[in-house]
């Protein structure tokens, strides 16, 4: 658990990182990441024998991207890197895997994802662990450029502090979560784009 004043610490960071921007359409097949190497190739790929350290995250025919660590006491910190999503340090400490990154790198393939989608996420002595897409979350952030904006669930209408939105995306049982912003009306950081996905066994 992260103790309630850390937890509006990084929750912030939701809206720190505005950078993450994605187009809120959805993304067509050509526009896609070349084609995914085989998982054994992959996974092969990214070892380097460090157990607990993930080092990558694969669906196939969608992407095979590498996981980079954010460095210590930098919570917006990003990957620039193409090709490599950033583990968001904040969901970790909450029992959590949060994967951030660019629109224009490795988060232009995110919007393609798709309920019931298989995700695999790869650690450094080679476990893997399994889970589906079940979630798919989009969010108006009401002010950008405040640490503090509340966010408007694009569907519903309910309104969430980002505390709240924190709670909602990053806690609870164990899950991954998928990060980038939402690109409309030519703010980059108009809103923030939320993936789930839950553990199953294949």
């Amino acid at each position: 658990m992260i103790p309630g004043r850390q937890l509006k610490i990084v929750s912030f960071t939701l809206i720190l990182v505005i950078s993450l921007a994605i187009s809120i359409f959805p993304v067509h097949a050509a526009e896609l990441s070349a084609a995914t190497p085989s998982f054994t190739n992959f996974v092969t790929s990214v070892k380097d024998g460090q157990a607990g350290v993930l080092r990558g995250v694969y669906v196939e025919g969608l992407f095979a991207l590498r996981i980079t660590q954010q460095p210590t006491k930098s919570p917006a910190f990003v990957s620039s890197t193409q090709g490599v999503v950033t583990e968001f340090q904040a969901a970790k400490a909450a029992g959590n895997i949060g994967l951030l990154a660019h629109n224009y790198l490795a988060g232009k393939d995110f919007p393609a994802l798709a309920k019931d989608q298989e995700v695999r996420i790869v650690s450094g002595d080679g476990k893997i662990e399994y889970y589906k897409v079940t979630k798919i979350l989009r969010y108006q952030t009401l002010d950008p450029k405040s640490t503090t904006s509340d966010f408007i669930d694009i569907d519903s209408g309910e309104r969430l502090s980002s505390t709240q939105m924190f709670a909602k995306v990053y806690q609870g049982a164990r899950h991954v979560t998928f990060q980038t912003c939402i690109y409309k009306n030519g703010d980059l950081s108009w809103g923030r784009l939320f993936i789930i996905a839950e553990p199953f066994t294949p």
